[in-house]
């Protein structure tokens, strides 16, 4: 191979040959490389893809630019992890082709080879994608015979293509799940204003069922019991803004039963849920839309959160929490039952010498007052005003209306805080970059802070 380049020699200068990543021994170590979540080496992140479980590992694969730090040149990316926490980045698994690049999607393990793509001893994983060129999106189907390591893709694609029905360029981002009362496969699809049901036997010819309208991008679509109980449950429809609808799903279509509602904010977007977690648990992770400047990567992913339905004052709603997999990252530093806010300031400040990896859960009263919250460097993580019922803005009122207590659990990473209000009620993400040599200090007249407690969040790396 010959390069030729018009321009300074110092570039030239600066390529090497080598059997590894140049540079991979000081990776994980950046400046601006987040601790406690996961990141590609090198190149653009954006959307979480085909999560699954299988064979005792969680699959993480994701849009991909490999060769540069923007958008651009969409492949899926691959990592791979023992416990939702831990992540190890593998070769990446699908590459632009004759159809377009390669758009988001889902995975589903096919036990009994409805596909035909394995054996009945040897089951594939099967894999729903869009292929994304400048006049249309189609969508096409994958398959991996060695568990998720490699992805042959089905000769047959495309298997749905539906821009001339919906006269748009946007149709995309295929959820598969098996329907177990109709004994057959359910894709959900985002086409143009909503999001679509299609059916199918074997994976690869599909027929279309319904539409419901509202939605944008990356659909998902699932059943939950309501506060644990089996016997009572509601089917969950969300998309990339996570917004979602609470409603009953047939198999073919699906009906609110209420509003639009939305549980989480800030920098997460396109989240999807793992397929085949263990014990029903749905796990979701999203895309945190954060800058890395002067990185050789950009973007994130959030931390793994668990979904459930409970039941609340105002009827039904979802709540997302951290798993519990991530205790296993704390290692304790202080904590106190009840502080007064200046003192609560003072002893913060004095005890967190590093901002690398923190983790706080605390109770906010606001004794008469009707703002409060804590901020670090000088921003504040948590603004809430119980005057106007919001938390940095956006509206939020607790179970009781007429309560003074906050609580809230708050993870801060390098380039990310991520929050969570009363068990997940609500919850939110902010980029964050340390902008004034101050600690982390709470703030509001005559505030007690109760149940106070900080870990250090130790590196996944």
């Amino acid at each position: 191979m010959e390069l030729t380049y018009e321009g300074s020699r110092k570039a030239l200068e600066n390529i090497v040959l080598c059997d590894s990543i140049y540079g991979e021994s000081a990776m994980y170590k950046e400046k601006n490389r987040p601790q406690f979540h996961f990141t590609t080496r090198r190149g653009w992140i954006n959307d979480p893809n085909g999560l699954v479980f299988h064979n005792g590992l969680y699959h993480l694969y994701y849009q991909h630019n490999p060769y540069e730090r923007e958008w651009e040149n969409m492949t899926w990316g691959h990592a791979t992890s023992p416990d939702l926490v831990h992540w190890t980045e593998h070769d990446d698994v699908l590459f632009p082709d004759r159809l377009g690049t390669m758009y988001s999607g889902s995975a589903v393990f096919d036990e009994q080879n409805t596909s035909s793509f394995g054996t009945r001893e040897s089951p594939p994983l099967v894999y729903a994608y869009t292929a994304d060129r400048s006049d249309r999106e189609v969508q096409c189907i994958a398959y991996s015979l060695d568990g998720g390591m490699t992805l042959k893709k089905y000769k047959g694609n495309p298997v749905i293509d539906s821009c001339d029905k919906w006269e748009t360029h946007d149709t995309r981002d295929p959820r598969l799940f098996w329907y177990e009362p109709g004994k057959h496969w359910v894709m959900v699809l985002n086409e143009r204003d909503g999001h679509s049901i299609y059916n199918s036997d074997n994976l690869r010819d599909w027929t279309y069922d319904s539409h419901v309208t509202g939605f944008w991008e990356c659909p998902d679509l699932f059943e939950l019991p309501v506060d644990g109980n089996p016997g009572n449950t509601r089917w969950v429809m969300y998309g990339a803004s996570n917004t979602y609808m609470i409603g009953t799903f047939d198999g073919k279509t699906f009906v609110p039963q209420g509003g639009k509602y939305r549980f989480c904010t800030g920098t997460i977007y396109a989240a999807q849920t793992i397929s085949h977690a263990p014990n029903g648990r749905r796990i979701q992770i999203g895309w945190g839309r954060v800058s890395h400047p002067d990185m050789s990567f950009n973007g994130m992913m959030l931390l793994p959160t668990e979904l459930k339905l409970v039941t609340t004052s105002d009827g039904v709603r979802m709540i997302s929490r951290p798993i519990d997999e991530m205790q296993s990252l704390l290692q304790g530093v202080l904590s106190y039952e009840g502080l007064l806010n200046a003192d609560a300031a003072n002893r913060l400040v004095d005890s967190l010498s590093c901002l690398d990896g923190i983790h706080l859960v605390f109770t906010l009263h606001l004794n008469h007052r009707t703002s409060a919250g804590v901020s670090l460097a000088g921003r504040n993580l948590l603004d809430y005003d119980s005057n106007f019922n919001t938390i940095n803005g956006q509206f939020y009122s607790p179970q009781d209306p007429t309560s003074m207590d906050l609580t809230a659990e708050i993870y801060i990473d390098r380039t990310n805080v991520e929050v969570f209000i009363d068990g997940g009620l609500y919850s939110y993400s902010m980029e964050w970059h340390e902008r004034k040599p101050e600690g982390l200090r709470f703030w509001g007249t005559n505030l007690t802070v109760s149940g106070l407690k900080v870990d250090r969040v130790k590196s996944i790396w």
